[in-house]
């Protein structure tokens, strides 16, 4: 295992050309991977693998079909697919002849589904064929002119990417064809809920891609001899960029699931011999609470990165699993900076050491959680946290005297970008990117989540936005008003969603239920609460925190409390033998 000072030198070192813009965009590095590593395998599914050169010879075919279909730099595509080695490589091809990929959340559906796509304002669409149906079923709250393709065979009656651009000839792209974008131009759409609305597509530029995959490269030193064990969604910046492309630049492969299975992870791990693995904190917990497996400790892992693994289940996970070394880390797609705890120390998302500190000024304010901002004092400038004092992080983008700081690219919505850049912090002029997230920093530096402010929670490794979900709710008939927050349950990582609701004389469970599946499984809530009214504060705010305060226990909510309980697929009134499993955690969540 290297010294975290090593790993710390080594992102350095491989970031380097790209911050001085000396590097290539990562469609062209794809392509000088291939003349090095040629037949050696890069992305590796059940059905189907691409070696290095097979991934290369894809990504000029699908720059090539593009180019057929008159998509230009500028043009924005949506990508709907489940994961699969042609995902990377689609977005690749066409990012390559500069069109921006919006990369699409496969668990939207119906209006969440029509405003996603919407709010980019694509070109076309190109959807998998497993999820043809739910893009039918939105296409009538879309343009009549909006191209759409498939990939692969399905019942849908449209066009087949995969066919067409199996055609195109697979050499490298000349820049007569179509020049090569700058690392400065734009070549995703990530969505990310962000605190407030509906979810917001994020920019997400070459430079940013680049700095990614060589960075986390670096920290995890990763070789042709690494196998990187994927199952989070491509549609993420940690599956679809991070834990796909940092092996790849290495010389690795990435060994690509369509979702997480508790029961066949450890099979697979072992049989694919991986030795890195991408987690997120809910990942961990399924595993520590599976049944003991035979192969759970016989593979061949040197190290497994990821975020959102708390203290509680650190330790344990690490021990029962024999993982060597834990890369915990904290970053937001839009973010203009990131933590790493690359000194495994439990329950940390990471520092900033010391002579990285004037590149990547981060502070923690005080916060005032009624007034949901932080807390600013007479001269109208924010106050900085003492150790171990809670506040919102956020990071330095511009300074008094010139000095810049991080990176924020904003949303494709100027106003959401607006919103995300707190001015006039610690002197007049300074600019600082919010992250929406509450920490606490120790007295050697380490940073500790503590929670979400403003309407987002994160439930199931996901960000939830209460005004989406509240929205949803509202819809449906019967409600007269409701609102969403997030609540602790013992033994889960992050907040499950909530809703008290008023209700009027017609207003059925059964249907609100039905009502709710057109959100994505994560986003409904788990407990309804039936209130007669929701009382405001003074300045008209919804009384959130205290209604989270009251949570689900019959013995302080005197409302009757109801529990979705998905293995009954219905709602259960909570009583205190209910409760007492709940607490228990002997449900499945």
């Amino acid at each position: 295992m290297r010294s975290p000072l090593k790993a710390w030198l080594h992102a350095l070192e491989a970031t380097a050309p790209i911050e001085r813009g000396q590097a290539p965009i990562l469609p062209l590095l794809i392509d000088t991977l291939a003349e090095r590593f040629d037949a050696a395998p890069a992305l590796l599914a059940r059905d189907v693998s691409l070696s290095y050169r097979a991934l290369a010879q894809a990504v000029s075919r699908y720059a090539r079909w593009g180019l057929a279909h008159g998509l230009k730099a500028g043009d924005v595509v949506c990508l709907l697919m489940e994961n699969c080695p042609d995902y990377m490589a689609i977005w690749l091809g066409l990012s390559r002849i500069g069109v921006t990929v919006s990369l699409l959340n496969t668990n939207l559906t119906g209006e969440l589904l029509a405003h996603a796509i919407r709010v980019v304002a694509p070109r076309c669409v190109l959807v998998g064929a497993a999820l043809s149906a739910a893009l039918e079923a939105a296409r009538a709250r879309l343009p009549s002119t909006l191209g759409c393709w498939a990939h692969g065979a399905g019942d849908a009656d449209l066009p087949r990417l995969d066919l067409e651009a199996a055609r195109m000839p697979a050499d490298r792209l000349s820049d007569s064809e179509a020049p090569a974008p700058s690392l400065e131009d734009r070549a995703l759409f990530i969505y990310t809920s962000g605190t407030t609305g509906l979810p917001k597509a994020a920019n997400v530029s070459h430079f940013r891609l680049m700095q990614w995959t060589h960075w986390f490269a670096g920290l995890m030193d990763t070789a042709p001899s690494d196998r990187m064990y994927n199952c989070l969604p491509m549609y993420h910046s940690i599956g679809g960029v991070v834990a796909s492309g940092a092996p790849l630049v290495g010389g690795g492969a990435v060994v690509l699931r369509e979702r997480f299975s508790a029961r066949e992870f450890w099979q697979d791990i072992v049989q694919e011999r991986c030795t890195l693995f991408q987690y997120i904190g809910e990942l961990c917990r399924y595993l520590l609470a599976s049944p003991p497996q035979a192969q759970e400790t016989r593979h061949a892992l040197r190290l497994c990165c990821g975020n959102g693994l708390r203290a509680e289940v650190w330790e344990e996970f690490q021990r029962r699993f024999r993982i060597p070394q834990i890369l915990e880390y904290y970053a937001a797609t839009e973010g203009s900076f990131s933590l790493y705890n690359c000194e495994g120390r439990a329950g940390a998302i990471g520092r900033i050491p010391a002579f990285l500190a004037h590149r990547v000024p981060v502070a923690l304010v005080r916060f005032d959680t009624e007034a949901g901002a932080p807390v600013r004092d007479e001269a109208g400038r924010c106050l900085r946290c003492a150790p171990d004092e809670v506040g919102e992080a956020i990071g330095a983008l511009s300074r008094p005297g010139g000095q810049d700081g991080g990176r924020f690219e904003g949303y494709a919505d100027p106003e959401a970008s607006k919103q995300k850049i707190l001015r006039d912090v610690f002197a007049e002029g300074d600019a600082w990117y919010r992250t929406g997230d509450l920490m606490r920093q120790d007295e050697q530096g380490f940073f500790y989540f503590v929670d979400r402010v403003g309407d987002t929670f994160r439930w199931k490794g996901e960000n939830v936005s209460t005004g989406e979900v509240t929205a949803v709710i509202t819809a449906c008939p019967g409600v007269s008003d409701a609102v969403v927050y997030g609540v602790s349950v013992p033994g889960t990582e992050g907040r499950a969603g909530m809703a008290a609701v008023v209700v009027a004389a017609q207003f059925e469970l059964a249907a609100l239920r039905h009502h709710l599946q057109a959100l994505p499984a994560y986003a409904r809530p788990l407990f309804i609460r039936i209130v007669p009214s929701i009382e405001l504060t003074g300045t008209f705010r919804l009384k959130k925190s205290e209604l989270a305060l009251q949570g689900y226990d019959p013995a302080r909510v005197s409302d009757p409390v109801y529990f979705d309980d998905r293995a009954l697929e219905a709602y259960v009134r909570v009583d205190g033998a209910l409760y007492e499993r709940l607490r228990a955690g002997s449900l499945r969540l």
